[in-house]
């Protein structure tokens, strides 16, 4: 992904509330598998890292961008910010500059 990419999707996501949180039971298998469904269904999304999780956002968000096949976009506090292009042609909804 280049700057002008990561940029790109950066200013998507200002707009966008989070969708999952994650507390101090921090990543199961259960909210990976809903992460990788909310990624094929939105291709970007927000997380919000409870204060009542042991582990970093840093360390999370790569976590799940290893198990989900997804790209970190940003990790800014306790925000994760995650891409993954929609498989199917039809649902994509994100054009990226080239």
């Amino acid at each position: 992904m280049t700057s002008k990419q990561r940029s790109y999707l950066k200013g998507l996501a200002m707009n966008i509330d989070p969708v999952f949180q994650i507390g101090k039971s921090s990543l199961t298998p259960e909210i990976t598998t809903a992460i990788t469904e909310a990624l094929e269904a939105r291709e970007l999304i927000k997380i919000t890292v409870l204060k009542n999780c042991m582990d970093g956002a840093g360390s999370i968000a790569s976590i799940l961008s290893e198990r989900s096949h997804s790209e970190v976009v940003q990790v800014i506090g306790r925000k994760i910010i995650l891409y993954r292009q929609a498989k199917e042609e039809a649902k994509r909804k994100i054009v990226l500059p080239k």
